[in-house]
């Protein structure tokens, strides 16, 4: 899975992983620790990158396990669902298995937005820019969901981003003269 809120509640008193000790990772450990019985966060790093105040709060959670210095190299199923997953210690070079039922990967996404340089802007991540409208740079150019700079990617919000960046786009539209019609009222 890749959202917590969204699929989380999947996952009630169930042992899952996070893949992703990011400021994402943490937090999705951290919301899940409420909701499972168990949460492993891995981190392919030899230490956790989220801010000081997202280790802290994690640190405090009996029910999470933190492993760093871990390469994710498999997950395992029975054909219908999840079962676990190996990973190799980056230090001891030894193997590992987990039995869980869920694994959540935090690990962030490059969005798929390279055929979009030069024609609108885009952050350093590659994400488009958008203004509160879901309007790009690029005038009557619009744009919604995770490859976007709007916070939170998750399906809900992405859903209610291309909503408003529709009824924006169809705004624009309605108000812009096409350019045969100006040089006939001229």
């Amino acid at each position: 899975a890749y959202c917590p809120h969204c699929d989380g509640p999947l996952f009630k008193g169930k042992r899952v992983a996070v893949i992703g000790g990011g400021n994402s990772g943490v937090e999705a450990a951290i919301d899940l620790a409420g909701i499972v019985a168990h949460v492993t966060l891995i981190e392919y790093d030899s230490e956790l990158r989220a801010d000081a105040v997202l280790q802290r709060k994690l640190a405090t959670l009996p029910n999470v396990r933190i492993v760093t210095s871990a390469l994710t190299t498999e997950v395992h199923g029975d054909g219908e669902k999840v079962t676990g997953l190996s990973y190799k210690d980056r230090n001891a070079d030894a193997h590992h298995d987990v039995d869980l039922e869920g694994v959540f990967v935090q690990i962030g996404l490059v969005p798929n937005t390279e055929w979009l340089h030069g024609a609108v802007a885009l952050t350093t991540r590659g994400e488009i820019e958008v203004d509160h409208r879901g309007e790009t740079s690029q005038p009557g150019v619009f744009a919604a969901g995770d490859v976007t700079t709007v916070p939170y990617k998750q399906i809900v919000i992405a859903m209610g981003e291309g909503s408003k960046a529709g009824l924006s786009a169809f705004d624009y539209m309605i108000r812009t003269v096409p350019a045969e019609e100006d040089v006939e009222a001229a």
